[in-house]
């Protein structure tokens, strides 16, 4: 029958049914397929990830770094005067809470549990800065080149450390020996400095042992922060791709408390296997020279130290401590402290890190933050 009778031909029939297909399928890839404007208002998918600005790196590195170590600041206190103190039968301070609670108890807060925050916040945060930085640059510059991901992990770690010493280490000789010495004219603790405060302390060394007294214990602390920063971003870099792996989230990131745990395993095992060399940089940056005359000890806000045994170099104080008082007492003395404060400081600068990573790349994305990505 022909059109003319009101009834549409087979041909007509499947040429709109073939329109009308081809239109849904349109409208079905369109929503796959979204438009400028609403992709621009979606988070970053996991296809789209890439490695963060630079900017990006320094600003999160810097803050995350600052904010533990002023957390942790009190119990790296309780670590120093553990591995520091005299040597005495019976020793003043048993174990970690028991030197927290004598501290407390005898010096306070501020001029005793915190004593050294003022130079170790000073070092912190151009130190982080600068640490997180040149791992990021070493660590993708040895991947693109064709570097395992574990070896340019330890290498990033190394040399980042290496970098930041320059800037960390004098903040770290003033934050050791106000730590040791606790409160000015302190009664409850012998220490061999006596600092009116962070500026009178600096003002002394300089004047009396010079600007490389700065530096003092300079290779221990290399020894203890390159092999232990190396170990550290290593762990928690194979940590956290497994932890990924494990949890298989759609965005691709870690869950809050995966992210702490990740890196507070990492702290604490790189802090564990490195104490001993933690332990020397102690005692050699803290140590003190016996005083010609009382008159120069007074002078240089130092008290002699009776009966200290005073080491001229590393590994003479490796092997002096692990002759005399052991593996336990001599080489991992205060191990506990170490590895509680490396396991929770480093959780906390990680998951800070992480944490400031996404928000800034989230507010550059959605058009809220006012610097570039590259």
């Amino acid at each position: 029958m022909s059109s003319e009778g009101g009834i549409s031909s087979p041909t007509t029939t499947t040429t709109t049914a073939t329109a009308a297909a081809a239109a849904s399928m349109s409208q079905l890839q369109s929503s796959f397929n979204p438009s400028p404007a609403l992709k621009r208002a979606l988070p970053p998918t996991v296809a789209e990830e890439h490695e963060p600005p630079y900017l990006d790196v320094l600003l999160a590195g810097g803050m995350g770094g600052t904010i533990a170590d002023f957390i942790m600041h009190s119990v790296d206190t309780v670590k120093t005067r553990l591995q520091g103190q005299p040597t005495a039968n019976p020793p003043k301070y048993n174990n970690m809470f028991h030197a927290y609670s004598t501290i407390l108890r005898e010096e306070g807060v501020s001029r005793g549990l915190y004593s050294g925050l003022a130079p170790a916040m000073t070092g912190s945060l151009p130190g982080t800065t600068l640490y997180f930085g040149t791992y990021e640059y070493t660590k993708r510059t040895l991947t693109a080149a064709g570097c395992p991901d574990t070896l340019a992990h330890l290498a990033g770690g190394s040399i980042g450390d290496f970098f930041a010493s320059f800037i960390y280490v004098p903040s770290e000789v003033l934050k050791t020996r106000m730590q040791l010495q606790g409160r000015y004219n302190n009664p409850s603790f012998i220490s061999g400095y006596n600092y009116k405060n962070t500026w009178h302390a600096l003002q002394m060394i300089v004047k009396y042992d010079g600007v490389a007294a700065l530096y003092q214990g300079y290779r221990a602390t290399l020894m203890r922060d390159v092999p232990f920063s190396a170990l550290q971003f290593a762990f928690y870099e194979k940590f956290k791709v497994e932890a990924r792996k494990w949890e298989a989230r759609p965005d691709g990131q870690m869950s809050l408390h995966i992210e702490t745990a990740c890196g507070a395993v990492a702290g604490g095992l790189a802090g564990f296997l490195t104490t001993p060399l933690d332990v020397m940089k102690t005692l050699l940056q803290t140590q003190v020279k016996k005083p010609t005359s009382s008159a120069t000890s007074i002078a240089t806000g130092t008290v002699a130290a009776t009966n200290q045994k005073y080491y001229v170099g590393i590994w003479d104080g490796l092997k002096w401590n692990l002759k005399h008082h052991g593996v336990i007492g001599g080489l991992f003395r205060g191990v506990g402290p170490r590895v509680f404060w490396t396991s929770l400081q480093s959780a906390i600068m990680f998951v800070f890190y992480e944490q400031a990573i996404h928000l800034q790349e989230n507010m550059r994305h959605f058009g809220h933050y006012p610097y570039a990505s590259s």
